[in-house]
């Protein structure tokens, strides 16, 4: 038997900027999946992450939210485990980029490279915000685009009309931070010489590293010629200062993918047999692995092996890239419930049903998979519940009825056991090379030959005849046995249902070689119901609230959480609009927090003639809302109703501030009374 393999493994990472959706989840999940395979086959396999924690958006996020941005990174990053864990994500280690393990490496990583010659220094032009005090990336300029006209479009592209063009050609640019006019201004910056390692590309994109269409599309770029990379941001940015170089700091895109190095280096500190040059020197046996996006493949597959190259660290042995995720066909939607945060799926259903439908559409290459939720419903029911789970459940009874749960010796069907073993390699195969939907087609064929064996065979009626009891007892040890090796060949898409099936079957978990075997003469416990059929009810609900979900953000802009605001500046109304509005002076005669809502407050207000239900997303600047009760404010009376997860909302409260703890409900002046008209 040959040596277990040394693995590394890691996912792109997850920006701490936002929630988890089923977006991202699939990559998780697919990462997840194969390490649990190298795991049960006996490999040492690794698998880490991280959250990617630096940039402008966190710390400007941060600021809007009157937190530091070492508060949000800390509250994001609890809540990535929390959904990761949820999921059955196993990471051996999950960190974050904002570490010192991470500062030191990208400090020795950056010298290295200066060393040798790998970085050079010019002066850069670009826009500067003068209220803000800071120059602006493309993303945080807004103004008409110089081909089409279209206003309210960003600093590098048109949404309109798809022209690219530099931020200096738009016309009335603003800036998107503060609405100040921008003005040019030139600043030093530091670049990564991408070009010198043009030859080393051609050769490593080419070396069976990459699927092919992922190497075709490099070679695109390659054949343009490369460009040298800017690696520096000049301060205000949260990340790290270059070494030397104050009010300089390094580009997110250059301490990110150094954030794999640096989580493994803080597992290693934990776990004293793991060493950090045998995976990452240039002469090191170990095998590395990233699972990333299509989106992202240009970081990871041209500037990422580049820089490892320069210092002196090995490259990759494989990059798998993946496609997007649609739903229903379609982009996923906010307004159609189909763009689901990783949380509300789990709220409503449980995280094995995604991640067999992932795994049942997820081949080698680039595509996009669609999770289409009617199709999924059909497929985890007749295959999981219809097919694995059937098996047991069909012969268990009998098992502990006739036989007082022991499995008899004797193989009632040894040319079912021969297909069982003979498709192993096969699957193994499959997941091997990522290849998930082909192991599950080939493990669900398995599956219906079971079902149709135990069908025609019949031991429910067989049951009822005198002398055929023992004929019952060698059909079912045989289903029994045949259930036991799906379970295997599911496990590392299923490690609940296998934890489950193994209690059932009064077994050690289970592991790869243990398909070759057979249990007999064994006793078994007691059989519980190992999986429930998807209720589409319960689909339908998770759309509805994903929907929910965006109406109760919605609702909490005009309270103050201007981390929605897509631009502080808002479009111009005429006067007739804004006179449309109704203000009210209100009477906060109830205020109480809202079960299972972050930031919500529900509100019951009198204005005169009537009393209104509202909530309000205020909670975090009024924990205890009890305090504005008999408080007046001031409201919105005519916004159309919304249905929201909690009930319906009947109109909006105003108040103001940066987000947080500092949200102020506006208040009218003394004498007022509730119900009077705010002109």
């Amino acid at each position: 038997m040959s040596e277990p393999r040394q693995i590394l493994v890691t996912s792109a990472l997850p920006y701490a900027n936002g929630s988890i959706h089923l977006g991202h989840m699939l990559e998780y999940i697919q990462t997840d999946m194969w390490v649990r395979f190298q795991k049960l086959r006996g490999n040492q396999c690794i698998y880490v992450c991280a959250d990617d924690a630096h940039g402008s958006a966190i710390m400007l996020r941060a600021e809007k939210e009157g937190i530091t941005p070492e508060q949000l990174i800390a509250n994001v990053q609890a809540e990535h485990s929390g959904d990761f864990a949820d999921f059955l994500v196993d990471f051996d280690n999950f960190h974050s980029t904002h570490c010192e393990e991470n500062r030191e490496l990208s400090n020795l990583i950056y010298t290295r490279l200066k060393d040798a010659g790998y970085i050079a220094t010019r002066s850069v032009t670009q826009y500067y915000d003068p209220e803000k005090g800071m120059f602006l990336a493309d993303r945080f300029i807004k103004g008409t685009c110089p081909k089409c006209a279209a206003e309210d479009q960003y600093g590098d592209n048109c949404e309109k009309c798809g022209a690219t063009y530099a931020p200096t050609e738009l016309k009335n640019p603003k800036s998107a931070i503060s609405g100040a006019t921008p003005v040019l201004r030139d600043s030093q910056h530091f670049f990564f010489k991408l070009p010198d390692f043009q030859a080393m590309l051609q050769q490593w994109t080419r070396s069976g590293t990459l699927q092919d269409a992922v190497a075709n599309k490099l070679a695109e770029w390659l054949d343009s010629g490369l460009q040298e990379w800017d690696i520096s941001r000049d301060a205000p940015y949260f990340g790290f200062e270059i070494p030397g170089e104050p009010g300089k700091f390094f580009y997110v895109w250059l301490d990110a993918p150094i954030g794999y190095m640096a989580s493994f280096k803080n597992l290693c500190a934990r776990r004293p047999e793991l060493d950090f040059d045998a995976f990452w020197n240039a002469d090191s046996k170990a095998e590395l692995y990233h699972f990333i996006g299509k989106d992202i493949v240009n970081f990871h597959a041209l500037f990422w092996p580049a820089m490892l190259e320069g210092a002196g660290y090995r490259k990759p042995t494989g990059i798998n890239v993946h496609g997007y995720l649609t739903v229903n066909g379609a982009k996923m939607s906010k307004s159609r419930g189909t763009f689901i945060k990783a949380r509300t799926y789990l709220d409503h259903l449980q995280p094995e049903y995604l991640r067999y439908y992932y795994a049942a559409k997820l081949g080698r290459g680039v595509d996009d998979l669609d999770l289409n939720l009617e199709d999924f419903v059909q497929k985890v029911n007749s295959d999981l519940v219809g097919k694995v789970v059937n098996i047991a459940s069909r012969c268990a009874g009998f098992v502990h009825k006739g036989n007082d749960g022991v499995l008899v010796a004797g193989d009632a069907a040894p040319e079912l056991t021969e297909a069982f073993l003979a498709a192993a390699p096969s699957i193994a195969e499959a997941y091997e090379g990522r290849d998930f939907a082909r192991a599950m087609r080939e493990i669900m064929a398995l599956a219906d030959r079971a079902n149709a064996w135990i069908a025609d065979k019949a031991p429910w009626s067989l049951a009822k005849q005198e002398g055929k009891q023992a004929e019952v007892q060698a059909i079912c040890a045989q289903g029994i046995n045949l259930f036991r090796q799906l379970v295997i060949f599911l496990k590392p898409v299923l490690p609940v249902l296998a934890a489950d099936a193994e209690a059932f079957l009064n077994v050690a978990p289970l592991t790869w070689t243990d398909h070759l075997a057979r249990l007999e003469n064994h006793q078994l416990n007691a059989f519980k119901p190992l999986m429930s059929r998807i209720d589409p009810a319960k689909v339908e609900a998770m759309v509805t609230a994903s929907k929910e979900d965006l109406a109760a953000t919605q609702s909490a802009v005009p309270a103050g959480n201007g981390e929605l605001a897509k631009d502080p500046l808002s479009a111009e109304i005429e006067f007739d609009t804004f006179a449309a509005v109704d203000l009210r002076v209100a009477l906060i005669v109830k205020a109480e927090a809202v079960a299972g809502a972050d930031k919500l407050l529900q509100l019951t207000l009198d204005i005169g003639d009537e009393r209104r239900n509202v909530f309000s997303g205020i909670k975090s600047a009024y924990p205890d809302p009890s305090k504005l009760e008999g408080r007046l404010t001031m409201m919105v009376a005519n916004l159309k109703p919304r249905k929201m997860r909690f009930g319906i909302s009947e109109g909006m409260v105003m108040a103001a501030g940066p987000g947080g703890e500092e949200i102020y409900l506006l208040s009218p002046d003394s004498g007022a009374k509730p119900g009077q008209r705010i002109k």
